[in-house]
């Protein structure tokens, strides 16, 4: 019984939506933002388009690099940051825009592969655009390997009326909190081991 109610918990959106809420809420969209390059962090998540989408935004109001980190390859699947060349291509980005970083596994590789790009071709200011519950520990990582970056938040969360409509309390999927409790571990993880 206490196991069915802690599982219904889960899977409603006033829960899920508090759960990330919590992560997203440290970080507000920049007014005029400025830099030299755009770093791109792709993987897992609900926001992966959207995450391209901004990306796109900036690079053609700002008209600065794009660098796509993303996930290693394997011999069972294509790399992200292949994928993500490919749509910001077919949405318009030039070719020579595009800097593909594909060796990275995790976040924290993300930052450190991303730094050797930056040191190797100058860029000094990066805006880092990923979901706004990663941001913390995406800048976490950046921070440990001594890059300062402008954070430029993609949001999971977009609107919520207050109160719920009845049927936000049914059941769903646990597809956010799982989200948010991955991300909540990933904080405390990363704060050890790096």
């Amino acid at each position: 019984m206490i196991f069915g109610c802690f599982a219904w918990a889960l899977s409603i959106a006033p829960v899920s939506d508090l759960m990330v809420r919590g992560l997203e809420s440290q970080y507000g969209s920049p007014k005029n933002v400025k830099g030299d390059v755009i770093i791109l962090l792709s993987g897992p998540s609900e926001a992966y388009f959207t995450r391209i989408l901004t990306a796109v935004r900036l690079q053609k109001s700002l008209g600065i690099h794009i660098i796509a980190s993303g996930v290693k390859a394997s011999k069972h699947r294509v790399a992200k940051a292949s994928i993500v060349k490919r749509f910001l291509l077919e949405l318009g980005i030039p070719s020579e825009k595009v800097i593909e970083e594909d060796k990275s596994r995790d976040t924290f590789e993300n930052a450190e592969f991303t730094k050797e790009i930056c040191i190797r071709m100058g860029f000094t200011n990066p805006i880092l655009v990923t979901s706004a519950y990663q941001m913390k520990r995406a800048i976490m990582s950046f921070e440990k390997v001594g890059i300062k970056v402008t954070p430029y938040p993609v949001w999971l969360i977009y609107r919520k009326e207050i109160p719920y409509k009845w049927d936000e309390y049914l059941p769903g999927d646990f597809s956010i909190a799982s989200t948010a409790i991955k991300e909540y571990w990933g904080l405390v993880f990363y704060n050890f081991a790096y």
